[in-house]
């Protein structure tokens, strides 16, 4: 009985709202465009564990709500998903394949806070 009560204890945890990042999946490992929830993003496999986001971005309003156009340091635009803290960038992600939640980040234009920046080794 005490199994079955942490089980479902366990379960309920997982069933939350979560943040609109998180039902949208940006910012989710991939390694096809078929794992990324939402139309229009694909799997941007060069990001090792892949990132589900939006390549050639020119502004915000590119971006799926809960992320932002950054310019990334390999001279493409992203649209990578926003962050306060590193615990966000992974609800989608395994352990080996963590997101950082970075502030040095360049985005594309004024955005406060800081966005996920996925490891830079492709799979």
């Amino acid at each position: 009985m005490r199994t079955l009560m942490l089980v479902l204890l366990l379960g309920s945890l997982g069933c939350g709202d979560g943040t609109e990042a998180d039902r949208r999946g940006i910012g989710a490992e991939c390694v096809t465009d078929e794992d990324c929830f939402e139309e229009g993003q694909t799997c941007l496999t060069q990001f090792g564990g892949g990132y589900c986001g939006v390549p050639d971005c020119t502004a915000n309003l590119d971006c799926p709500e809960s992320s932002a156009c950054v310019a990334h340091d390999d001279g493409r635009n992203y649209c990578f998903r926003l962050c306060l803290d590193k615990p966000e960038c992974n609800v989608n992600r395994s352990p080996e394949n963590e997101s950082n939640c970075v502030g040095s980040i360049t985005f594309v234009e004024p955005t406060d806070g800081k966005a996920c920046e996925p490891p830079s080794d492709g799979v």
